[in-house]
């Protein structure tokens, strides 16, 4: 009796397991590769033409943040400093030290430094950066103590849930105006943060949206 299935089907089962197999290792590959720091760039530090030390400028010298990021507080980004900011300092402090070569490059051609962008966005994400320092929202709070980075790195995942855990409750992360900036304020307990947290989210009317359309416009 001849049979009623051609001898390619023999074959079927092995080859189904086979493809169902190869599709579940991609889809929790996948999903693993997602939820670790390297999809969510934490550590990333990237090597800078100018090896630019916050623990210098900030600790020790004490400059405050806007000096170099003069948009922070007006703009949507935050601005990298330009080349007039550095040699505003040194054209006298340091003038001559190799570490500045790009830098006295940039200011002698007007060709800007090519600095390496560390934290990003992605495109399809709407983020406003005067709106969160005008609330309260310290520079720590999203780039870590950059006060104490020798050379700077991603803190943060920055990821959508990242942002949605201050958004669900922003009194975690609110600090009074003037300490926004100061990178070195820290609330005396959890329930001081609380406290002042929900002061002013009171005051300023501070309600994040938690809807896609708050950040996916």
């Amino acid at each position: 009796m001849a049979n009623f299935f051609p001898k390619w089907t023999n074959w079927l089962p092995l080859k189904l397991v086979i493809c169902v197999g190869a599709i579940v290792t991609v889809i929790v590959g996948g999903l693993t590769y997602y939820f670790t720091p390297k999809y969510t760039r934490v550590g990333y530090e990237p090597t800078q033409p100018v090896p630019f030390s916050h623990v210098i400028h900030v600790q020790q010298l004490g400059m405050d943040c806007r000096y170099c990021h003069s948009f922070v507080e007006v703009a949507s980004h935050s601005n990298v400093p330009t080349t007039q900011t550095c040699m505003s300092c040194h054209t006298q402090i340091k003038a001559d030290s190799p570490k500045l070569a790009a830098v006295r490059e940039s200011w002698k051609t007007g060709q800007p430094v090519n600095w390496v962008r560390i934290h990003k966005v992605p495109d399809y994400t709407y983020f406003n950066h005067a709106v969160h320092v005008n609330r309260g929202v310290s520079c720590y709070s999203c780039h870590g103590a950059i006060n104490e980075m020798k050379v700077v790195y991603q803190h943060e995942p920055q990821s959508m849930s990242w942002c949605l855990d201050c958004h669900r409750a922003p009194e975690n992360h609110l600090r009074p105006p003037s300490e926004v900036y100061n990178m070195a304020w820290k609330p005396a307990s959890a329930q001081a943060q609380h406290e002042i947290g929900m002061k002013f989210k009171e005051e300023w009317e501070v309600n994040p949206p938690v809807t896609c359309g708050g950040c996916h416009r």
